[in-house]
C-alpha cells in the first residue's frame, strides 16, 4: 500500500503504508486512510511528530547479508512529511492523505 500526503503549496509526498501509518500515529492521527488535518490543527500535529521523532531511539543498524540496502531511520523517512507540514503551516492549509 502507498499513502499520498497532499497540501497546497507543496508537492505531494508518497510513502509506503507501514511508514506512513507509523508517522500518522506519531502525529496523533491514528491509522485511518484516507484522512485529513484541518489547517488550524497542522502546527500541533507537526509538534507531536517532531517530539516523537526526537524521543525515538533508532536502533543501531543490524548486520545484513544484503549490504546494498542501507538502513534508513524513521527520522530520515519523516523529513519529507515534516517539510510538507511546515509548508502547510506557512500557507495555513489543510493536509490530506489517501
Amino acid at each position: 500500500m502507498l499513502v499520498t500526503f497532499t497540501t497546497k503549496r507543496y508537492p505531494d509526498i508518497m510513502m509506503f503504508g507501514d511508514i506512513a501509518l507509523t508517522l500518522l500515529k506519531m502525529m496523533g492521527q491514528g491509522t485511518h486512510v484516507p484522512g485529513a488535518i484541518l489547517a488550524a490543527d497542522v502546527p500541533a500535529a507537526l509538534g507531536r511528530l517532531n517530539a516523537a521523532i526526537r524521543a525515538v531511539d533508532d536502533p543501531p543498524p543490524v548486520p545484513d547479508d544484503d549490504e546494498e540496502e542501507p538502513v534508513v531511520s524513521i527520522s530520515h523517512r519523516a523529513l519529507p512529511l515534516i517539510e510538507l507540514l511546515e509548508a502547510a503551516t506557512r500557507a495555513d492549509a489543510n493536509v490530506m492523505w489517501k
